[in-house]
């Protein structure tokens, strides 16, 4: 075996090296489309990521901010490594014939509920919908053996435990830096001119264009993991880079998203957590673009949409408690919790339903 495919192994990356060229099977196209949505629908999910700042803070109209989103979360996917889409490959361990049936049931099961919840207006982590799908779907595939349960290796996650510990941790991290950013902020200004309170306007253009930026690399990497995985098993590709056309794809799709993005998802997330100023803005947007940041250069596919929720949280919270909504914080954490166990038996039931049929 050679450097790098020891290297890929070590890394808990699946990789095929019995599998010979060859095109896509049915399920394997089908997998592929369902990536792309599923980018189309991680930037449903961002939508408020890179606009609701701006718009909480009256610093631009929804539409200035959304076409303001779709240019930095173009900008992120097509500048994207592939850290976290090497950490995605990780999540199951199925062989190269049961990888796209896998990845097509969780990655329906993943939309489905990401879907419904965002309909509702809350803000629903697509990453841990697409986790919990993908694990169902393997375990009915070929058992529990076939979940790469993983963990750390260092500071670098593998697997489902070590994806959800990333995304569960990387909330908390934000949140924590933003309320203490936002404290530091405000016994450095609390005395400030105006003139230097209208700059801050202006850098939340800045700190919101970092979380886009950040925010369209994280996720579309994990849309480029799953195809790449997909073009590996089948062949089409003989190691793991992410093509060009893939990168591509993914980071229009997933631009494109955070530009269709809902109204009722957007105002969740700028006025019913917490309503602030601008230097609330730039508090919570320097801290959540630093916290996505630094799990990408881990390879921690993390929740981006939950780590800017939470910095907002943290910034409220660092003024007053009674300034955050904490009724809508409960139901979104809520969801959160139940997105999981919910996933992973849709994946499962989908993936059922499609051998019975004969589909799969």
């Amino acid at each position: 075996m050679s450097g790098q495919r020891a290297a890929r192994r070590s890394a808990g990356v699946t990789y095929y090296p019995h599998v010979e060229s060859g095109a896509l099977s049915v399920a394997g196209v089908a997998a592929l489309v369902v990536v792309v949505v599923f980018a189309f629908v991680l930037g449903i999910s961002d939508a408020p990521n890179a606009s609701a700042v701006l718009i909480a803070s009256r610093g631009a109209s929804y539409r200035r901010a959304m076409a303001f989103s779709f240019v930095v979360h173009a900008a992120g996917g097509l500048l994207a490594g592939q850290a976290v889409a090497l950490t995605m490959t990780t999540i199951v361990r199925v062989s190269a014939a049961q990888l796209p049936g896998t990845y097509l049931a969780g990655g329906v099961a993943g939309l489905m509920f990401t879907l419904l919840l965002t309909r509702r207006g809350i803000p629903v982590s697509a990453s841990i919908a697409i986790v919990g799908g993908l694990a169902g779907a393997a375990a009915v595939e070929a058992g529990w053996h076939a979940i790469g349960w993983g963990g750390f290796r260092g500071v670098r996650p593998y697997g489902v435990l070590g994806t959800l510990l990333a995304i569960v941790i990387s909330p908390l991290i934000g949140g924590l830096l933003a309320g203490a950013l936002r404290r530091l902020l405000g016994r450095l200004l609390h005395r400030a001119s105006r003139d230097v309170l209208r700059s801050l306007r202006r850098m939340i253009w800045l700190t919101a264009g970092l979380v886009g930026l950040a925010d369209g690399s994280n996720d579309g990497q994990k849309a480029m993991g799953l195809a790449t995985g997909v073009l590996v098993a089948s062949g089409s590709i003989h190691h793991f880079a992410v093509p060009l056309w893939v990168t591509a794809t993914v980071a229009f799709a997933l631009a494109a998203g955070t530009a269709a993005g809902g109204r009722r998802i957007v105002r969740t997330v700028s006025s019913r957590f917490y309503r602030g100023g601008p230097l609330d803005g730039v508090a919570a947007q320097g801290a959540a673009a630093a916290a996505i940041l630094g799990a990408a250069f881990v390879g921690a596919p993390v929740s981006t949409s939950t780590v800017v929720a939470s910095s907002m949280i943290g910034v409220g919270a660092a003024r007053r408690h009674r300034h955050v909504h904490w009724p809508t914080v409960r139901t979104v954490v809520t969801a959160w919790f139940a997105t999981v166990p919910a996933c992973a038996a849709l994946g499962a039931g989908l993936f059922e339903l499609g051998r019975l049929s004969g589909a799969l």
